[in-house]
């Protein structure tokens, strides 16, 4: 495949932004590059890598962006979106806060500094 300046661009800011276990398969050399990172696409946490590759495979043509798309067969976890001075980030949140708690069950109270704190 010929990689054109963008998407050179694109692998070098994605590799950057990887974990340090898949660095050594995302190289330019490697010929399952698009391959490795659809692998990771669904596990990927950090919006912005997720948002990179996802460009990346546009501009790879027909067939990947297609296999992005593709419907996972796991459950999805809930997601929710954190941002702590300026860094976005996705969270997973357990099944059993995404739903609103029972009014019959007692909650603890929780104190900080002295001030009892309601969440």
């Amino acid at each position: 495949m010929q990689y054109s300046k963008p998407m050179i661009d694109l692998v070098m800011e994605v590799r950057r932004r990887l974990p340090s276990s898949l660095k050594p398969s995302v190289k330019l050399a490697n010929p399952d590059l698009l391959s490795e990172l659809l692998q990771h696409y669904p596990h990927c946490r950090d919006t912005i890598t997720r948002a990179l590759i996802k460009e990346l495979m546009q501009l790879a043509g027909s067939p990947w962006p297609a296999q992005l798309e593709q419907p996972n067969t796991t459950p999805s976890p809930h997601v929710q979106t954190k941002v702590y001075r300026g860094q976005v980030s996705l969270e997973e949140t357990p099944p059993h806060a995404a739903k609103a708690p029972e009014p019959d069950t007692k909650r603890p109270v929780r104190v900080y500094r002295g001030q009892v704190i309601y969440s």
